[in-house]
């Protein structure tokens, strides 16, 4: 298909507002229950479905650590020009109830008094297209809108990511409704349509990591020039699963993004302080903690992982941070799968307070 004759259908479509270029879905119906870390919550957006059985709309279900009300979590990407898909292609509607939609769309376009010229001929391409097995290079036409072909496959049209701050990045998936038959890949020349790859970004994208208050010792309160052991037990430290699926008649893809911690940063909330190692960076040991807990007769040692505060915190207190490095990989339907998305951080403050050491002079 040509650049012209592709821009000019475009046109055609934005003039009949057939909302094909990114189908405008209803608002989502989440729910969801925050159940601990490794259960998280999920987040399902249900599909609706006529008499025949036929989905109108292809939801994405998610599940295990994501947010409640499906919005972005809180991971934060290593790589900062990293970001989600701002829109792809998904199954929409079977042949009968596409027809309805489309050809009602379209003779309203048509009858739109003042509708003509470049957009009213695009219009005409759209309805030929349809209707009558009009198509160009790498896109056949239907006919009839392949009804003879309902509940064997579906239309599949463009859906924005309502996360995408970019307006324009978010509405790019704009090519006209394709069919799919049940059980086959969508034509190659649709790069943005949905996959495993796609649902792992998307559940990369809502996935809620835990918070991270880190044991210290002493707790609380400690002295100037002590060391302050941190330390984070395995029990309340373990991997993160966030999983996305989409599943409708003759269609079902999923993939689960597993998040493990892997370092510990510690950003005392003062330049007047040392970190333990100096980096200020405590890696995983062997057993999926991190650190060491502080026991009697350790006064005197370094921590492998902490702090010592140079000065006070006077009447106030230090904000010391603690942010935990994920390792992020993901699988997927077809044995798919990979860690090319980037490794996630989340951190968390609590408060400190740092006393002098008060001597007594005899």
């Amino acid at each position: 298909m040509s650049g012209s004759r592709r821009t000019a259908l475009r046109v055609g479509i934005a003039a009949a507002a057939l909302t094909v270029g990114a189908v405008a879905l209803d608002e989502p119906a989440y729910s969801a229950e925050q159940t601990g870390n490794n259960e998280g919550a999920s987040s399902e957006q249900a599909a609706g479905s006529d008499s025949t059985g036929i989905y109108a709309t292809a939801r994405i279900h998610y599940s295990g650590s994501v947010t409640k009300d499906g919005s972005t979590g809180n991971i934060t990407p290593s790589d900062i020009t990293w970001s989600p898909p701002p829109c792809w292609y998904a199954p929409y509607l079977g042949a009968k109830d596409f027809k309805k939609k489309m050809s009602e769309n379209i003779d309203n376009a048509l009858n739109t008094p003042g509708m003509g010229g470049t957009a009213g001929s695009a219009i005409g391409e759209v309805k030929r297209h349809y209707e009558d097995g009009y198509g160009w290079t790498d896109t056949p036409g239907y006919q009839d809108y392949n009804v003879e072909k309902d509940g064997e496959g579906m239309f599949w049209a463009g859906v924005e990511n309502p996360d995408e701050p970019d307006i324009l990045k978010r509405g790019s998936c704009t090519d006209l409704p394709f069919w799919v038959d049940n059980g086959e890949a969508p034509p190659p020349q649709y790069e943005e349509a949905v996959r495993p790859e796609i649902l792992a970004a998307l559940a990369y994208q809502h996935m809620r990591l835990p918070d991270t208050k880190v044991s210290l010792a002493p707790e609380g309160t400690t002295k100037v020039n002590l060391p302050t052991w941190a330390w984070l037990d395995k029990a309340v430290f373990d991997e993160v699963h966030a999983t996305a699926a989409i599943d409708v008649p003759g269609f079902h893809i999923e993939a689960t993004t597993t998040a493990r911690p892997v370092s510990l940063t510690l950003e005392p909330g003062t330049p007047d302080a040392q970190t333990h190692p100096a980096s200020g960076e405590c890696r995983i040991n062997a057993d999926d903690s991190i650190g060491e807990p502080y026991t009697k007769g350790k006064a005197d040692r370094t921590p492998p992982c902490g702090i010592t505060y140079l000065r006070s915190s006077g009447d106030g207190t230090f904000k010391l941070r603690a942010t935990i490095t994920w390792d992020i990989t993901w699988t997927g339907t077809g044995n798919t799968g990979g860690d090319d998305l980037p490794d996630g951080t989340f951190g968390t403050t609590q408060a400190v307070t740092v006393q002098e050491i008060q001597s007594v002079n005899r």
